[in-house]
């Protein structure tokens, strides 16, 4: 899990530690970056939209080269349903980290070249927002949804998904509070948030065409 915003000695951090934790998903890898909203999310550094892209790209690139993962996952090009700036961002530099991470010439420094098999856009079709859709209405936020035919996997995560809420309940700055999504979640009867959290929707993006070659030895 690479984020792209927020500061390692923030309290931000230690909630996404300890949902990273729940996932089994490892230790936080932060590009310290600021949110576009929150200044205090990095005190003294600038904010991710602010941040030369090439920057963040080198950035990115470096946590691929070092994980070497097969797929990558990230925001639509949206930045999902609410459109967040620092979400929409961090859509176009992991697709051009993705590409750039098996060039051996981009980001020498970077490690040795890893070229994922394929990238899956987090995203919402149009037909899965009956229930979601009204909430985030309701506090003021945007609903981008894309057409259904626009989604190329859909995945039922119910039987993982009493772990997954945990993981988002984590972040507990911002259950507690009203508009972030987070909180609306946790404000709903268990039916509806089961409903709500129990299927993922993904673009797929790009994949790798040509086998890849081996690794060095």
């Amino acid at each position: 899990m690479v984020t792209a915003t927020w500061a390692p000695d923030t309290h931000r951090a230690a909630e996404l530690a300890e949902a990273l934790r729940i996932l089994g998903a490892g230790e936080p890898r932060m590009l310290g970056h600021a949110d576009h909203r929150l200044p205090q999310s990095a005190p003294g550094r600038p904010r991710l939209c602010d941040v030369p892209l090439d920057q963040v790209v080198g950035g990115i690139v470096g946590h691929i080269r070092a994980v070497r993962p097969d797929i990558v996952l990230t925001h639509d090009p949206y930045g999902q349903l609410t459109g967040h700036p620092d979400h929409r961002q961090t859509h176009r530099a992991t697709l051009l980290a993705v590409a750039a991470a098996g060039l051996e010439h981009l980001y020498p420094d970077a490690g040795d070249p890893w070229q994922p098999d394929a990238v899956h856009l987090a995203t919402h079709p149009h037909s899965a927002l009956a229930d979601l859709g009204p909430l985030l209405r309701r506090v003021g936020k945007t609903t981008l949804s894309v057409p259904d035919h626009l989604v190329d996997l859909t995945c039922d995560v119910r039987p993982w998904l009493e772990q997954k809420w945990a993981a988002i309940a984590a972040h507990r700055s911002e259950a507690e509070r009203e508009r972030p999504l987070p909180g609306i979640l946790a404000r709903l009867p268990e039916d509806v948030r089961r409903r709500i959290l129990g299927t993922e929707h993904y673009m797929v993006s790009a994949s790798h065409p040509h086998p890849r070659a081996a690794p060095p030895a």
